[in-house]
């Protein structure tokens, strides 16, 4: 291959641009449709031990719940004072934890009987909630995500996100699958997959017409709910107000040589 002379600062542009076509967007292919209670503005969603289990918001309406994944009906369900306005979940050993947007205050249940067993109080907005083999790890809205010891609350660290060098702002549902923090970004239909290392963003699942437009009953009926399902190595996703839950399977994209 041959190259003219090229000018700095065009030069960099020029491999900029390369580097873009060079990483195209991961797609997907359907492997289940399943019902979704069309209500249900998903905050936060896990699937863990054979079991669904789903954050709402929403001031009034927000809950956890526990789903039938095959019938989508609700078999479980706490509701959230109306002050409260749910947001993520994770799961931490036999408990749940669930997040609320701007009352800096975090739910703590028994996985099984919903008891509240204790809260906890953080620092910013709480939107998207995972948790790894060591930590839970928040995200709030900014291109941050805090990591917290699940023993005393305490912040240990963050990181920032960004994609080749830009930050990554709108952070929303997260899920932790394969060593790689997964995130919803606001009112699109594409999830992040980000290094907790470093917070570099690794690559971008393409989720585009998933659940067709005709089928969204609200502006705000977007993307937000990812489950993994570890024993089985089974993907789900949904969104604030979707009739249908999916189960997919990422399809890599072709990449450039």
């Amino acid at each position: 291959m041959h190259f003219t002379y090229l000018p700095s600062k065009l030069a960099i542009v020029f491999f900029a641009a390369v580097s873009l076509l060079a990483r195209a967007d991961d797609s997907y292919r359907i492997v289940h449709t399943y019902p979704h209670d069309p209500h249900a503005y998903t905050q936060g969603l896990v699937y863990i031990d054979g079991h669904l289990y789903e954050s709402t918001g929403l001031n009034g309406q927000s809950s956890l719940r526990m789903d039938d994944l095959t019938t989508g009906r609700v078999l479980q369900k706490s509701l959230l004072a109306e002050r409260y306005f749910g947001e993520g979940l994770a799961a931490w050993g036999s408990t749940l934890v669930q997040l609320t947007w701007q009352a800096h205050v975090a739910f703590v249940y028994d996985r099984f009987s919903f008891r509240l067993l204790r809260t906890f109080h953080y620092s910013g907005e709480g939107w998207g909630l995972t948790a790894d083999n060591r930590y839970l790890i928040l995200s709030d809205g900014t291109a941050r995500i805090r990591f917290f010891d699940p023993a005393t609350f305490r912040e240990v660290r963050h990181i920032e996100v960004t994609d080749q060098g830009q930050p990554v702002t709108e952070l929303n549902e997260l899920e932790y699958i394969h060593g790689q923090i997964w995130a919803n970004v606001w009112h699109t239909d594409r999830i992040a997959r980000i290094a907790p290392t470093n917070g570099h963003v690794l690559g971008w699942i393409d989720l585009a017409g998933l659940l067709p437009n005709n089928e969204r009953s609200d502006p705000e009926a977007v993307l937000n709910g990812i489950a993994y399902d570890a024993a089985h190595d089974r993907l789900f996703v949904t969104g604030k107000l979707w009739p249908k839950l999916f189960e997919i399977k990422v399809v890599p994209a072709q990449r450039a040589k």
